[in-house]
């Protein structure tokens, strides 16, 4: 195992025949990974990046919170003009 940093371990493994790998237990440990947990795996380019759902999730609420708010109040402001008769029109056939 080389030391990158304190927050970075970098460990060498093999694909077994059937595509498997092995998580070194040093780095299983200091995630809390356990057997039968979920684990996220992201290609991009030539790289690979296995996380947690639940920082992954995170990560893209995070990551798109702007655009959801944005997105949102862009909505509101469709289905909100009353000037607009088409919706108008499709609300009142939605409450029938």
């Amino acid at each position: 195992m080389k030391l990158v940093d304190k927050n970075m371990k970098i460990k060498t493994v093999r694909i077994s025949d059937k595509g498997q790998i092995a998580i070194p237990i040093d780095i299983r440990n200091s995630l809390g990974l356990k057997r039968g947990d979920e684990l996220v795996l992201i290609q991009t380019d030539h790289k690979i990046l296995i996380e947690k759902p639940r920082r992954v999730i995170e990560d893209i609420k995070e990551n798109f919170k702007d655009v959801i708010s944005l997105t949102e109040s862009s909505l509101k402001k469709l289905w909100l003009n009353e000037e607009d008769e088409i919706w108008n029109e499709y609300l009142k056939k939605g409450k029938k």
